[in-house]
């Protein structure tokens, strides 16, 4: 099972990449660094005028925004986050691609004014791209707390475009920004090249490459070109071809002067690697000497305030506990929040399942066609809806405010050490952090590995730690069979699920190491890991990002996939074969075989038809213990722990059930985005098989012990 381009999602991108546009509409990209405050500018220009979804053949979010400045209309479209665009990644290959090819107007490139230097390595590569570039200088409220000051006039001069001194959070110098975005785009302000020099060997292969280049087409910069043609780097060229309509490097002229210029640099095939440094050397160089320049006054960027806090929840004896203590405070606000707003929901779909019902009794409707419609669709969508969305309401606005402060990067750092040793990325910290509150979004996340070998580890391994819609039944479980209902009972639930997360942490880190030892072999890479300033974050930008962009994405996945489940739950419920139903003769049938691994036939048969939703596994042993013909939902916990019991549940039952829902096959909207995000069924298969093997030999060991032991 080798990595290939279509089976990681590198694939190349699609025909177009033109934004669609109104006749007097000029198109801006905003580019730069991740945690920079793009966003921030972003959602400032564009208010609630923006869309977001996916570009063309790609997995990478697309966002875009209306924009109206002084009675002229501007569509801003918000390219990844990225540190270059040299293209290791599919973000910077997203990025590069539309500033070359994405018929944008003009360009702002947002850079943070606290560490200007590392900023501008983007804001070079861009002006060897495009020369339509205004400078968004951001955080400057941040430069000036820490003593930095930077010379606006000397900046803009060293680098041939027009420089904005902005605070996005505060909205100041936005209104300046646009004037000179307008000058810009609007072709009323002049720029003028600035040059990087290669070095005496790349510069004389430019020379001879670039007339050539020159020649035979004007739609991309020459010399940038050049140093593409040099660099070998393929997907450019391929893109290059698609949008020019020739084969730059088949024409004979420019297939010469290459041959010519490769002489220049040691002949042969050149070492692209060993050329990329180059490159990237005289970028950094360069970036020095401006920011020389630039820089009147500099102060220690990493402030003392800074420093004494990550003293404290990065060091080897504080940093591990108080990011599990954190952990724990945000599972036990996301159980204790979400049992109102449950009920409520519940209680609303409930109503509508009335009203729908009468309206369809008063049409005439076949008692099948209104039970299936109401007791069978309805139904489960309500309970998917009720039990879902609460949860992640709460969870991705703490999620993202843990993000928005600059605390997700430490607990990366924190956790680096131990997947560097299981053969996996770093970053892969972060998405399995996400997995925790959907596993979708934790498999979208993984995005941010640059490495495909390592990105597909972290996605086929991000299963291992439960999602919200396995909370509920770890929850009931743990309240029923082992933390009681006490006044402290959320406290203590709380408590032991934290010591779940950790045993799926273990088994995550464990699994990956198998992965990289045997069908992922590599070794890991490396990575920097930028460590932003801690700041107060902006909580009513947080609630709207991570409801709209995180909740209601996931939860319209979540719904598309249990709309036909409802239809087979439904189904199986009712529909009969020898006097009994088709869920109790599968259930039968599994009997066997799940008492080896510590469960029942009931309860296997509702993880397979909770593959839709996780939230549905607990109602659907529900329905078939007590034979109904439709989802029932008990009326409190008591009740449903002397159900379970009358049915012969035991502590190991309850026990290997909760670590079959931690390791089991991802649910339906989670297998479609591992699909999606691979463009592999292949990968998808094995994410599925990966987790559910685990816990079969898990749940078989435990079950199996309990027995020997006489536990059982």
């Amino acid at each position: 099972m080798g990595l290939t381009n279509q089976s990681t999602g590198a694939a190349v991108l699609g025909d177009t990449l033109c934004i669609e546009k109104g006749e007097n509409q000029r198109v801006i990209a905003l580019a730069g660094n991740p945690n920079v405050g793009k966003s921030t500018v972003f959602n400032a220009l564009t208010g609630l005028n923006q869309h977001t979804g996916n570009w063309p053949g790609k997995t990478v979010a697309n966002a875009q925004g209306a924009c109206r400045h002084k009675g002229k209309d501007y569509i801003l479209v918000d390219l990844p986050g990225t540190y270059s665009l040299l293209a290791s990644s599919v973000e910077e290959e997203v990025a590069r691609d539309f500033l070359c090819f994405g018929c944008a107007d003009a360009a702002v490139v947002v850079v943070d004014a606290t560490c200007l230097e590392r900023n501008l390595n983007l804001v070079l590569q861009t002006l060897e791209i495009t020369q339509r570039v205004v400078v968004c200088l951001n955080l400057m409220d941040e430069a000036e707390k820490k003593g930095i000051q930077v010379d606006l006039e000397e900046l803009s001069l060293q680098l041939g475009v027009p420089v904005v001194a902005t605070s996005a959070r505060s909205g100041k110098g936005l209104e300046e920004l646009m004037d000179q975005v307008e000058a810009i785009a609007f072709r009323e302000k002049k720029t003028y090249r600035v040059k990087v020099d290669y070095g005496p060997q790349l510069e004389e292969a430019i020379s001879l490459l670039e007339p050539a280049v020159a020649k035979v087409q004007d739609a991309i910069d020459s010399r940038w070109l050049a140093l593409r043609l040099l660099d070998g780097e393929e997907k450019l060229l391929a893109a290059a071809q698609a949008r020019l309509g020739f084969d730059l490097r088949g024409d004979l002229e420019v297939k010469k002067a290459l041959e010519e210029a490769k002489k220049c640099l040691g002949g042969g095939d050149i070492d692209r690697e060993g050329l990329i440094d180059r490159i990237t050397q005289s970028l950094i160089q360069r970036a020095e000497t401006i920011s020389h320049f630039s820089i009147r006054e500099e102060k220690p960027g990493y402030g003392p305030r800074d420093r004494a806090i990550d003293r404290f929840l990065t060091s080897k004896a504080t940093g591990i506990p108080v990011m599990l203590l954190l952990l724990g405070v945000v599972f036990y606000l996301t159980i204790a929040g979400a049992n109102l707003p449950s009920q409520w929901l519940s209680s609303l779909f409930g109503w509508l399942e009335g009203a729908a019902s009468a309206w369809l009794l008063e049409i005439g409707t076949p008692a099948w066609l209104h039970s299936l419609l109401t007791e069978g669709i309805l139904r489960t969508l309500g309970w998917v809806i009720s039990v879902m969305l609460p949860p992640m309401a709460i969870f991705f606005p703490m999620f993202t405010l843990l993000e928005d402060s600059g605390y997700l990067p430490r607990i990366a750092f924190n956790l680096d050490r131990c997947f560097k040793k299981a053969g996996a990325h770093g970053k892969q910290a972060l998405t399995t952090c996400m997995g925790f509150g959907c596993n979708a979004c934790g498999v979208i996340g993984c995005r941010i590995i640059e490495s495909p070998r390592e990105r597909l580890i972290a996605i086929l391994t991000n299963n291992f730690v439960p999602c919200n819609g396995r909370f509920p039944t770890l929850i009931a479980i743990i309240t029923m069979f082992f933390a009681g209902s006490g006044g402290l009972h959320s406290l203590w639930s709380a408590l032991l699920l934290v010591g779940l997360i950790i045993l799926s942490v273990f088994l995550t880190l464990i699994i990956s190491k198998l992965l990289s030892k045997t069908v992922l072999k590599g070794m890991p890479s490396s990575f920097v890991l930028e460590m932003p300033p801690y700041r107060r974050p902006q909580i009513g930008q947080v609630i709207i990002r991570s409801v709209f962009d995180r909740t209601l994405f996931v939860l319209g996945r979540a719904v598309a996939v249990a709309l036909p489940a409802g239809v087979i739950i439904w189904l199986m419920a009712n529909l009969t074969w020898g006097g009994e139903s088709l869920l109790a003769l599968c259930a039968g049938f599994l009997d066997p075989f799940a008492r080896l691994i510590g469960l029942d036939g009931v309860i296997l048969i509702a993880f397979l038809l909770g593959f839709p939703a996780n939230e549905i596994v607990i109602p659907i042993i529900i329905m078939a213990y007590l034979s109904t013909g439709s989802l029932l939902e008990l009326g409190d916990l008591a009740q449903l722990h002397s159900l379970l019991i009358d049915h012969g549940w035991t502590w190991v039952t309850a026990l290997c059930t909760m670590l079959f829902s931690l390791m089991h096959f991802p649910c339906g909207t989670t297998c479609w985005t591992i699909r999606k995000e691979t463009g592999s069924w292949k990968w998808t298969a094995v994410a599925f098989l990966l987790p559910t093997l685990t816990g079969i030999a898990v749940c078989f060991t435990v079950a199996t012990g309990a027995r020997l032991l006489g536990l059982a």
